[in-house]
């Protein structure tokens, strides 16, 4: 049975292990987005849970072929949450992390972007799913700002194309049916070997292969700790488990939950 001293004692451990800790890396999933009001896919109240017809503007081959599912997911971005969403305080204990020299990688699933709207430096997260934040051409490979589109789209253009070669545009985000990005994949696999302290937040690791992270940083000699909503497939594994509010748990583990309003 898990009491409240043994949990206050196991977060005073993995707060010792983050501060000898040189390098922490990091894998995010939807759950630390949700408390920021981005809701996830396949939860209870999830987009595709809510909608399922809704998941064909998520599958590549819909939305090359009809024009009709492009129109709607142009509809959908204009609506994103991502645009008026903010960081919350899970999202500022790993932005302290970095400032205090210990992030050595921040994977995340997320196409939000509130790593670095929060203040994380672009150049430590590793986005696996690419951006909602960025629009590219399927045709010609010409990628461009997302908000720039959007404006095609508010202007009337109800299914823009690619400015430069007349191609079909979309997020640049990867979609069921397209592949990840190989050089993405490898550099996260390569961080998580790295690490000394890896930290699982928000994800059910059930999605492959961003949840080998998991045990790349296990093999290596890396401690694991999850923090998730519900138990995942890694719990046996890591080395401390944490179920409940992230935006809770990762300040206090960080140490730094007197500073967050």
């Amino acid at each position: 049975m898990t009491t409240t001293t043994s949990i206050e004692l196991l977060i005073e451990s993995v707060r010792a292990w983050a501060e000898v800790a040189r390098r922490v890396v990091v894998l995010t999933g939807a759950g630390i987005s949700t408390e920021s009001g981005i809701p996830d896919f396949r939860g209870p109240q999830g987009v595709w849970t809510k909608d399922p017809a809704a998941e064909k503007l998520s599958d590549i081959h819909y939305y090359v072929a009809d024009p009709e599912i492009r129109k709607k997911a142009w509809q959908a971005r204009l609506a994103h949450p991502a645009w008026s969403a903010r960081p919350n305080a899970g999202h500022a204990a790993l932005v302290e992390l970095e400032r205090r020299g210990k992030l050595h990688a921040l994977i995340t699933q997320n196409i939000d972007g509130l790593h670095q709207k929060a203040g994380n430096s672009p150049g430590r997260v590793i986005e696996v799913h690419g951006t909602v934040h960025d629009v590219v051409c399927l045709a010609c490979g010409w990628k461009g700002p997302m908000q720039a589109t959007l404006d095609r789209v508010r202007a009337g253009e109800a299914d823009p194309p690619c400015d430069c070669c007349g191609g079909v545009l979309k997020s640049d985000t990867v979609s069921f049916g397209q592949a990840l990005v190989p050089e993405v994949i490898e550099r996260a696999m390569q961080a998580a070997a790295e690490a000394e302290l890896f930290l699982s937040v928000g994800t059910s690791l059930r999605v492959y292969p961003v949840a080998g992270t998991v045990s790349a940083a296990k093999q290596s000699g890396a401690r694991v700790v999850i923090v998730n909503a519900e138990p995942t497939p890694f719990d046996a594994i890591a080395d401390a488990v944490f179920y409940g509010a992230i935006g809770e748990t990762l300040p206090r583990i960080v140490g730094m939950a007197d500073t967050i309003t």
